[in-house]
């Protein structure tokens, strides 16, 4: 059996090495550089530089080669999920056999303001579907540190079996039928570690950190519940658990971007995604359409878009007091 991955930045550079401890692994790479060093010499130096890959993993640049795997773990930003699917070998599958998609991206398309697997259920029709998320650093997955996972899937038999098999011994996907609870946490999290190294950078202190994070979770599961996820999702690894480490560290892309706000630097361009800057704007449409209130993510968004930092902050501090 052979699994895909499609994606080559960190995370699914990552993943295909966890994964090729124990299956072979096709790794879909657009950009032929990559393709080539890859195979060989073993290593993703543009993505994820410092990691040995194992000889396992075979790159590619063409997306009808995943259809000799029947798993695909979908690594690509959430913004450019739907070009990609739509150039995938679905139709080199006999009848009604379609390959497993594990969904692996954290955002909310722009436009449509659906979720990740909403958009995978457009192109992908009847394939079956999950979602893998939780705290996840690319480079210490891909060295093997011990990791837990959200894998959720309303299929509780496919999930039962996907679980078995995405299991490594540092590597452990704990089982959720809630897909939506386990996306939103993905994708409001790296909106907040965004306000957290603005928070940092600004100087602001440990105090205000730690205030933003529970006052931004709190965002999160009003979020949530108002899009039909449950309380207890949030509050676990896909949710809780991914936010405390974004919001804590500066290997996070989304916590450095805010870091670089703070300072009043111009957001770098770099080859590295940082989700929450496309994710912020759409999440607050998303939430001004249901009438939920999220202060923090509006500054964020409102900080991407070039508003001065110490006027937001002023803003939020200046908001009403209200019952917690």
């Amino acid at each position: 059996m052979t699994i895909g991955v499609i994606g080559s930045g960190a995370w699914g550079t990552a993943l295909a090495q966890v994964m090729a401890a124990e299956e072979d692994v096709i790794l879909w790479a657009r950009e032929h550089q990559v393709v080539t060093e890859i195979n060989l010499l073993h290593e993703n130096t543009d993505f994820l530089p410092g990691v040995q890959l194992s000889p396992r993993i075979g790159a590619v640049g063409v997306l009808d080669t995943l259809a000799t795997a029947d798993l695909w773990l979908v690594a690509v930003p959430a913004q450019h999920l739907r070009g990609v699917l739509a150039e995938c070998p679905f139709d080199q599958f006999a009848g009604d056999r379609r390959p497993t998609l594990v969904l692996c991206a954290k955002g909310i398309e722009a436009g449509s303001l659906k979720l990740v697997a909403e958009v995978a259920a457009d192109v992908a029709g009847a394939a079956p579907l999950a979602v893998l998320s939780g705290p996840t650093f690319a480079a210490e997955v891909a060295r093997g540190l011990p990791t837990a996972v959200t894998l959720a899937c309303a299929d509780a038999e496919l999930g039962m079996a996907l679980v078995q098999r995405l299991k490594r011994p540092a590597f452990r996907p704990y089982l959720s039928d809630d897909v939506t609870g386990a996306e939103i946490g993905g994708a409001v999290k790296n909106v907040l570690a965004i306000a957290c190294g603005v928070v940092e950078s600004a100087g602001l202190g440990l105090n205000a950190r730690a205030a933003l994070i529970a006052r931004g979770f709190a965002e999160m599961t009003r979020f949530g519940l108002a899009r039909g996820a449950r309380a207890e999702t949030l509050a676990g690894l896909s949710g809780l658990g991914d936010l405390v480490l974004t919001c804590s560290s500066v290997n996070s892309r989304n916590f450095a971007l805010g870091l670089g706000i703070g300072r009043g630097e111009a957001p770098l361009e770099t080859r590295t995604v940082a989700e929450g800057a496309a994710t912020a704007p759409v999440l607050v449409a998303a939430a001004r359409a249901m009438g939920v209130e999220m202060p923090i993510c509006e500054a964020v968004a409102a900080l991407l878009a070039g508003a001065p930092v110490g006027e937001t902050i002023n803003a939020l501090l200046g908001r009403p007091l209200r019952a917690e």
